[in-house]
């Protein structure tokens, strides 16, 4: 018996493995600048819209584009992408650099 359910588990762990890539999560946030890290672009305010303004934070002043959760923001390693997304709820799917609060991108999409 003690076979049969190693070997049970040994199989979920297996397909878990294969399910999702080492150390990839789903973040969910606003996309923002790093300028404007918070979201809160009231001092900034480089355009009529939050987006507007994160996008020309990130053309004009060389800020970066991040996701940020309500808690902390992450720098994204595409810097291309969220443009789309500049100023909206998105999910982020990527692994995070923990030591330079990073997110490899994987994807960004619209949040749900």
């Amino acid at each position: 018996m003690r076979p049969l359910i190693f070997g049970l588990f040994a199989g979920l762990l297996w397909m878990n493995a294969l399910a999702a890539p080492p150390g990839q999560r789903t973040f969910t946030g606003v996309i923002t600048d790093s300028m404007c890290a918070n979201g809160n672009h009231s001092n900034m305010r480089m355009g009529p819209t939050d987006a507007e303004c994160t996008v020309a934070c990130v053309s004009i002043h060389g800020a970066m584009y991040v996701l940020y959760d309500g808690k902390d923001a992450y720098t994204l390693s595409d810097q291309k992408t969220p443009e789309k997304f500049a100023g909206k709820k998105a999910t982020v799917t990527g692994t995070l650099d923990a030591k330079t609060k990073t997110i490899r991108v994987d994807s960004i999409a619209a949040a749900k």
